[in-house]
Protein backbone atom coordinates (compact mmCIF):
# COMPACT_ATOMS: atom_id res chain seq x y z
CA UNK A 1 0.00 0.00 0.00
CA UNK A 2 1.05 3.55 -0.77
CA UNK A 3 -0.68 6.60 0.66
CA UNK A 4 -0.34 9.82 -1.32
CA UNK A 5 -1.14 13.35 -0.19
CA UNK A 6 -0.84 16.31 -2.57
CA UNK A 7 -0.29 19.92 -1.57
CA UNK A 8 0.80 23.21 -3.08
CA UNK A 9 -2.15 24.04 -5.27
CA UNK A 10 -3.62 27.51 -5.37
CA UNK A 11 -4.61 30.49 -7.42
CA UNK A 12 -2.11 32.14 -9.76
CA UNK A 13 -2.16 34.53 -12.69
CA UNK A 14 -1.21 33.42 -16.18
CA UNK A 15 2.56 33.33 -16.58
CA UNK A 16 3.08 32.57 -12.92
CA UNK A 17 4.51 29.50 -11.19
CA UNK A 18 3.46 26.94 -8.63
CA UNK A 19 5.19 23.96 -7.08
CA UNK A 20 3.09 20.93 -6.23
CA UNK A 21 4.22 18.33 -3.72
CA UNK A 22 3.10 14.78 -3.10
CA UNK A 23 4.02 13.10 0.18
CA UNK A 24 4.12 9.32 0.08
CA UNK A 25 3.98 6.80 2.90
CA UNK A 26 3.67 3.05 3.20
CA UNK A 27 5.49 0.92 0.69
CA UNK A 28 9.13 1.70 -0.06
CA UNK A 29 8.92 4.88 -2.08
CA UNK A 30 12.03 4.17 -4.08
CA UNK A 31 10.46 1.05 -5.58
CA UNK A 32 7.50 2.75 -7.29
CA UNK A 33 7.06 4.84 -10.38
CA UNK A 34 5.08 7.97 -9.64
CA UNK A 35 3.49 10.71 -11.65
CA UNK A 36 0.93 13.47 -12.05
CA UNK A 37 -2.45 13.54 -13.73
CA UNK A 38 -4.94 16.39 -13.90
CA UNK A 39 -8.66 16.77 -14.46
CA UNK A 40 -10.33 19.96 -15.58
CA UNK A 41 -14.07 20.56 -15.08
CA UNK A 42 -16.09 18.58 -17.59
CA UNK A 43 -13.03 16.83 -18.98
CA UNK A 44 -11.43 13.44 -18.56
CA UNK A 45 -8.41 12.96 -16.36
CA UNK A 46 -5.23 13.41 -18.41
CA UNK A 47 -1.58 12.47 -18.04
CA UNK A 48 0.86 15.22 -17.09
CA UNK A 49 4.21 13.64 -16.20
CA UNK A 50 5.78 10.49 -14.79
CA UNK A 51 9.13 9.55 -13.26
CA UNK A 52 10.69 6.12 -12.79
CA UNK A 53 11.66 4.75 -9.36
CA UNK A 54 15.29 5.84 -9.72
CA UNK A 55 14.41 9.08 -11.45
CA UNK A 56 16.34 8.05 -14.51
CA UNK A 57 13.34 8.05 -16.84
CA UNK A 58 10.96 10.98 -17.15
CA UNK A 59 8.10 11.59 -19.57
CA UNK A 60 5.85 14.60 -20.08
CA UNK A 61 2.63 15.33 -21.87
CA UNK A 62 3.26 17.46 -24.92
CA UNK A 63 1.07 20.22 -23.47
CA UNK A 64 3.41 20.75 -20.51
CA UNK A 65 6.81 19.87 -22.01
CA UNK A 66 9.29 22.67 -21.39
CA UNK A 67 7.10 24.37 -18.77
CA UNK A 68 6.69 21.70 -16.07
CA UNK A 69 9.42 19.73 -14.31
CA UNK A 70 8.80 16.54 -12.36
CA UNK A 71 11.26 15.42 -9.71
CA UNK A 72 11.43 13.12 -6.71
CA UNK A 73 13.39 12.87 -3.48
CA UNK A 74 13.48 9.22 -2.43
CA UNK A 75 15.15 10.06 0.88
CA UNK A 76 12.18 12.25 1.82
CA UNK A 77 9.45 10.17 0.12
CA UNK A 78 8.43 13.21 -1.90
CA UNK A 79 7.34 13.92 -5.45
CA UNK A 80 7.31 17.42 -6.93
CA UNK A 81 5.92 19.21 -9.96
CA UNK A 82 7.40 22.61 -10.72
CA UNK A 83 4.97 24.44 -12.98
CA UNK A 84 6.17 27.56 -14.79
CA UNK A 85 4.59 29.78 -17.43
CA UNK A 86 1.15 28.67 -16.30
CA UNK A 87 -1.79 29.11 -18.64
CA UNK A 88 -5.53 29.24 -17.96
CA UNK A 89 -5.85 25.84 -19.64
CA UNK A 90 -3.66 24.38 -16.88
CA UNK A 91 -6.53 24.93 -14.45
CA UNK A 92 -7.46 21.54 -13.01
CA UNK A 93 -7.34 19.29 -10.01
CA UNK A 94 -3.89 17.70 -9.98
CA UNK A 95 -3.45 14.16 -8.69
CA UNK A 96 -0.36 12.12 -7.94
CA UNK A 97 -0.45 8.43 -8.70
CA UNK A 98 1.96 5.56 -8.14
CA UNK A 99 2.53 1.89 -8.87
CA UNK A 100 5.31 -0.57 -9.62
CA UNK A 101 5.47 -0.11 -13.39
CA UNK A 102 5.96 3.25 -15.09
CA UNK A 103 3.72 2.17 -17.98
CA UNK A 104 0.83 1.57 -15.57
CA UNK A 105 1.31 4.95 -13.91
CA UNK A 106 1.60 6.81 -17.21
CA UNK A 107 -1.53 5.17 -18.61
CA UNK A 108 -3.60 5.98 -15.56
CA UNK A 109 -3.80 2.39 -14.38
CA UNK A 110 -1.82 2.98 -11.19
CA UNK A 111 -3.34 1.47 -8.08
CA UNK A 112 -2.53 4.38 -5.78
CA UNK A 113 -3.96 7.89 -6.04
CA UNK A 114 -3.99 10.97 -3.88
CA UNK A 115 -7.04 13.11 -3.20
CA UNK A 116 -5.94 15.92 -5.51
CA UNK A 117 -5.03 19.59 -5.19
CA UNK A 118 -6.73 22.42 -7.08
CA UNK A 119 -4.74 24.67 -9.40
CA UNK A 120 -6.49 27.71 -10.81
CA UNK A 121 -4.82 29.97 -13.38
CA UNK A 122 -6.49 33.26 -14.21
CA UNK A 123 -6.08 35.07 -17.52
Amino acid sequence: QVQLVESGGGFVQAGGSLRLSCAASGRTFGSVAIGWFRQAPGKEREFVAVISPSGGSIYYAESVEGRFTISRDNAKNMLYLQMNSLRPEDTAVYYCTADSLIIDVASGRGNYWGQGTQVTVSS
